[in-house]
């Protein structure tokens, strides 16, 4: 199957590093910003998010409520602008292109390094170190690796979602095969094993056995939940070196095609299939999809299988951050400080893990998250974001994740040579990876 890349998508991917910079420069600067002085008259803020759950968006606008009560010569209100999470980075790009910068914005962590070395994003940092009863030292230290560089914090990481494992104990259990939470308890819980059930669940069924949600044979880096196992990854840590080419990604990939192409575990290109409707025995995707559950099965989670390099913990993680270019940072920075407060963060903690230390316990995530119990909480999510490492990350992810794309393609037919493709697509990112 091949990816669906558009000029227009391609092309402001392409330019996502330039308009950061002019959006820095339209803003004024990256300094940091502390508490805000009253404005002429209160002012209007708008803040972009990729979900459109109701209930979420419920949530947000009550604690946005709150702050414009208690905040009346500050601000009037608080808008929440949906953007389709497929769009979201290129119709984010589009608004600031514009000069049309929102006050406020989320922003994945594969985009995180180009963001924040941009300059195109305010230092959080003396504002909410300044700010009474914030704890900014209860934050999860690894969790705001992805937003500082020098002494600055330019976004909150409000979401540190684990990758797990979803299983239909009904389909596997009706397929005769092993109950993969028995696996887990005797340490033999590995991708293999999974793919083997996967596979014969399958066939069983009639249905698909393992999906990577998500991936759809193009957000290729959603794929680190699996490679992750073999202690891969597409480049170096600094970003300067590809490493697809690694003998631990090419085993990794090798195992995810032939997964594909040749056991039947995982769906093929063109095949679309919801574990939270009933389509697959398994499916590899963050804890926070849990709420898609709707009690029409029996249903375990389960931590990431093991690879030959051991088991190893993923996340998917958000920051929020406040541009310079919005027409008022101050008061947007001192809205972000209220909206992620240890209070709010509990409140947030139903739909999205926060990263804060008190707040990282089996009894707390529980009160909020009714469909997991204590045990798989404390194993998948607790335990999850002890050590984990982000899915890929670059300063100039933008160009080179269509790329990537478009290289795999040819990885995606059962005769395809996987070391030779890999070798294909670290030599089409190596330029930009010196960008």
């Amino acid at each position: 199957m091949s990816a669906q890349h558009t000029p227009k998508a391609a092309g402001i991917a392409a330019t996502l590093g330039a308009v950061l910079a002019l959006t820095s420069c339209a803003g004024g600067s990256d300094a940091p910003v502390g508490e805000p002085d009253a404005p002429s008259e209160p002012v209007d803020l708008r803040m972009t998010v990729w979900t459109a759950d109701e209930t979420q968006l419920g949530l947000f606008q009550s604690i946005a409520d709150e702050y414009v009560a208690e905040n009346p010569e500050l601000v009037s209100s608080v808008t929440f602008e949906t953007i389709p999470f497929e769009d979201y980075t290129t119709a984010l790009t589009t608004q600031l292109a514009g000069g049309n910068a929102p006050d406020l914005a989320w922003v994945f962590e594969s985009n995180a390094p180009e963001f924040v070395s941009s300059g195109a994003l305010v230092d959080l940092r003396p504002l909410l170190e300044s700010t009474e009863g914030y704890a900014l030292d209860d934050i999860v230290p690894s969790s705001l690796a992805l937003w500082e560089e020098g002494e600055g914090l330019y976004a909150y990481p409000f979401s540190n979602s684990p990758f797990a494992m979803f299983v239909n104990t009904d389909q596997i259990s009706g397929a005769g095969q092993p109950d993969p939470a028995g696996l887990v308890e005797s340490g033999d819980w590995t991708f293999d094993a999974a793919r083997d059930i996967a596979a014969a669940t399958a066939e069983d069924t009639g249905k698909q056995g393992l999906v990577v949600r998500d991936f759809d044979y193009q957000t290729w880096e959603n794929l680190a939940t699996v490679w992750s196992g073999w202690g891969a990854a597409p480049w170096s840590e600094d970003g300067t070196q590809c490493t697809l080419t690694e003998p631990e990604m090419v085993e990794a990939m090798t195992w995810i095609h032939d997964a594909a192409f040749q056991e039947g575990a995982m769906p093929g290109p063109g095949t679309t299939a919801d574990f939270f409707a009933g389509d697959a025995a398994m499916t590899i995707t963050q804890i926070s999809r849990a709420s898609s559950l709707d009690g029409s099965f029996e249903w375990d989670v389960l931590p990431l299988p093991a690879g030959p390099a051991g088991q190893q913990n993923v996340i998917g993680q958000a920051g929020i951050g406040v541009f310079a270019a919005g027409e008022h940072p101050d008061v947007a920075a001192d809205f972000l400080a209220h909206f992620t407060s240890p209070e709010n963060a509990e409140e947030l903690a139903a739909y999205f893990p926060p990263p804060r230390e008190s707040l990282l316990n089996a009894e707390t995530l529980a009160a909020a998250n009714p469909n997991l119990s204590a045990e798989q909480l404390q194993a998948v999510v607790v335990e999850g974001v002890e050590d984990a490492v982000t899915k890929p990350a670059h300063k100039n992810f933008a160009k080179i994740s269509q790329t990537v794309r478009a290289e795999l393609d040819a990885l995606w037919t059962a005769d395809a040579d996987v070391e030779t493709v890999l070798t294909d697509t670290c030599s089409a990112i190596r330029p930009l990876m010196e960008e």
